[in-house]
C-alpha cells in the first residue's frame, strides 16, 4: 500500500482527536436555522411510492435469527425491508420544532448516509438505479438500461460528508463511517426478518462510484458531493450488478446554500481510504451463541420504537441476564450482523460497568476472538488482573472500581456516560490493519458502528436504551488503559441505561 495513503490516514486520525485541553477543529458557531437539509431530492427523476406495510410484523424478537423461507424480491417486500433499516420511524415535536427519527441512529441525528437500490429482473420494479427517498418512502429513478445481463437486487450506500461536517468539523469523517456501520447492521436485522442473506461485495471504489453515479461531476456541480461507500447484494442475487447505465436523469438538491466553513482534510482522508471491503477469512472465535429471548415483543416493534437516549436515571440496575445477552450478541454467531460481516473481529469492547446485577463496578474487557486477549493484555497496564468473570463469555475484569467520574471525563464530560448502567469503549486493532490497507480505517469504524447497533437493539428489546457517544478524549482513554502506541485506538463510545423521556416532546407517526 502507498506510504502516502497510510500517512494521510494516520495524520487525519491524530489531528481529529479530542484532548482534555482542546477539541478537534470544528465550527466556531452553529446557525441552527441554516442546518443542511435532512433529505436530498433528485429533481427531474421519476418518483414511485413504495408500499408502507411491514410484512414481517409478527416475528418475535427471540426468533429473529431463526431460519425462514426467503420472501420474493418485489416492491412490497423491498418497501418493508427499507422501512426497517433506513426508513423513518417517527416524528418528534417540541416548541415549534419538528424533526424525524430513522430506523438507525446517527450522530446528532444528522444522517449522512444515502441509500440506493439497483434492480434487475424484479417482478414489480423496472430495471434501473433508484435513490431511496426516506421522507416519502419512495424510489427516485436515477438511471436505467444496461448491457449487463443479471437478475436481483442490490443496496448501495453513499455518504454526504457535509451533513456531519457542518456540526462536527474535521472529526465528521469518523462519524460518517460509524453511521455506515449502523446502517449495515440495520440491513442485517431487516434482511433476516425477510429470510434474505445479504452479503457485501468486494467492489472497487471507482466501480462502485461509477455504478451509483456519484462520480458524475457535472451532476453534482454546485451541490454537496456524495462518497460511494459499499454495495450489498440481497439474498438470491448475482454478484455481477449493472454498472454501465446508458440513461441518466435527475439533479441532486442543494442541502446548504451558505456553508460557513470548509474542511479539506475530510476529502483527503476519504480519497486515502477508498478500497474494497475485507475478504479475509475469520479466525477461530469463541463458540458461544446468544441465549434465546423469551419476551413476546416483536422484532419489528423493537426496530421501529428504537430511540437514542438523551438522559439516564443514574440508579437502575441492569439485570445480569440482559447484560450477558448483549455481550453474547457482540460475539461472532451472536447476531445476524455477523453473517453480513463474517470477518476477523478487530474491534473489542472495553466496558466501564456502573450498575449491573451481580457484576462488581469496574473496568472489563470482551476480546472478540481467541487471540485478542493476549494482544490486548500485552498492550494494557501490567497491573490489570484479567480475572475471568463468566465461564460462558470471554469477559475479564481488569480492575474493580467505581468508574462513573472516569466515564464522564473520558466522554467529553457528558453525564450520560456516568448515569448509564454500562459505558462501552470500542477499541480497534489499529496500526497493523491500517498500514496493510488504509481502507481498513473505514472498516474499523463500520465494525464499531455495527457493535453499537447491536447494543442499542438488544437494549431496546429488554426495556433499556442505548445512545452513541462520538465525543471522547482519545488519548485520555488510551492513558487509562495503559496504551503506549497506536497498536490499538479507541473509535467509539456507547452507553446503555434506563432512559428518562422528556414528556414535553410529542411523538407523531413516521408516515401518515
Amino acid at each position: 500500500m502507498s506510504d502516502a495513503r497510510v500517512a494521510t490516514v494516520l495524520a487525519y486520525h491524530a489531528r481529529s482527536k479530542h484532548a482534555l485541553d482542546r477539541y478537534a477543529a470544528g465550527p466556531g458557531t452553529l446557525d441552527w436555522d441554516a442546518q443542511p437539509k435532512a433529505f436530498r431530492d433528485w429533481d427531474g427523476a421519476q418518483c414511485s411510492a413504495l408500499p408502507r406495510e411491514i410484512v414481517v410484523a409478527d416475528i418475535p424478537w427471540g426468533e429473529l435469527a431463526a431460519p425462514r423461507p426467503s420472501l420474493p424480491l418485489n416492491d412490497a417486500n423491498l418497501g418493508s425491508l427499507l422501512r426497517l433499516c433506513v426508513g423513518l420511524t417517527a416524528w418528534k415535536e417540541y416548541a415549534g420544532s419538528r424533526w424525524s427519527l430513522r430506523a438507525h441512529p446517527s450522530s446528532g441525528n444528522l444522517h449522512p448516509t444515502e441509500t440506493w437500490l439497483i434492480s434487475a429482473g424484479g417482478a414489480d420494479i423496472e430495471d434501473g438505479l433508484y435513490h431511496y427517498h426516506n421522507l416519502d418512502h419512495a424510489l427516485e429513478r436515477r438511471a436505467w438500461e444496461s448491457d449487463t445481463r443479471t437478475a436481483g437486487a442490490w443496496l448501495g450506500f453513499s455518504s454526504i460528508h457535509w451533513r456531519e461536517a457542518w456540526k462536527y468539523g474535521e472529526r465528521a469523517f469518523r462519524y460518517c463511517q460509524l453511521d455506515m456501520g449502523h446502517v449495515l447492521a440495520a440491513v442485517s436485522y431487516a434482511a433476516a426478518l425477510h429470510g434474505w442473506r445479504p452479503r457485501l461485495l468486494a467492489t472497487d471504489s471507482a466501480l462502485l462510484a461509477h455504478s451509483l453515479g456519484t462520480d458524475r461531476a457535472d451532476d453534482f456541480a454546485g451541490v454537496e458531493s456524495e462518497e460511494a461507500e459499499v454495495i450489498v447484494a440481497l439474498h438470491g442475487t448475482d454478484n455481477a450488478f449493472p454498472t454501465d447505465w446508458k440513461n441518466w436523469t435527475g439533479k441532486p438538491s442543494l442541502l446548504d446554500a451558505k456553508p460557513l466553513y470548509q474542511w479539506p482534510v475530510i476529502e483527503e482522508v476519504a480519497a486515502a481510504t477508498r478500497g474494497t471491503p475485507p475478504t479475509s477469512s475469520p479466525v477461530s472465535t469463541h463458540p458461544i451463541a446468544a441465549e434465546v429471548c423469551s419476551d413476546d415483543i416483536h422484532a419489528a416493534q423493537v426496530i421501529l420504537k428504537r430511540r437514542s437516549a438523551q438522559a439516564f436515571d443514574g440508579q437502575s440496575v441492569m439485570p445480569q441476564a440482559v447484560f450477558k445477552r448483549i455481550l453474547a450478541s457482540l460475539l461472532p454467531g451472536g447476531s445476524p450482523v455477523w453473517e453480513l460481516w463474517p470477518y476477523t473481529p478487530r474491534v473489542h469492547p472495553v466496558m466501564l460497568v456502573h450498575r449491573v446485577e451481580g457484576v462488581a463496578p469496574g473496568v472489563y474487557a470482551l476480546p472478540r476472538n481467541v487471540i485478542a486477549k493476549d494482544t490486548l493484555r500485552a498492550a494494557f497496564r501490567e497491573s490489570f488482573t484479567w480475572q475471568s468473570v463468566n465461564a460462558e463469555l470471554p469477559l475479564f475484569q481488569l480492575v474493580a472500581a467505581r468508574a462513573g467520574k472516569t466515564a464522564r471525563t473520558l466522554s467529553c464530560h457528558q453525564d450520560i456516560a456516568a448515569q448509564c448502567a454500562v459505558t462501552f469503549m470500542m477499541l480497534a486493532e489499529f496500526a497493523a490493519p491500517v498500514s496493510a490497507d488504509p481502507a481498513a480505517y473505514r472498516h474499523l469504524h463500520w465494525e464499531a458502528g455495527m457493535l453499537g447497533h447491536i447494543i442499542t437493539l438488544e437494549a431496546e428489546a429488554a426495556g433499556w436504551r442505548g445512545t452513541g457517544i462520538g465525543c471522547f478524549f482519545d488519548d485520555a482513554v488510551h492513558e487509562v488503559l495503559g496504551l503506549k502506541d497506536d497498536t490499538f485506538q479507541v473509535v467509539y463510545h456507547y452507553a446503555v441505561g434506563m432512559a428518562l423521556d422528556d414528556p414535553r416532546i410529542s411523538t407523531l407517526p413516521a408516515y401518515e
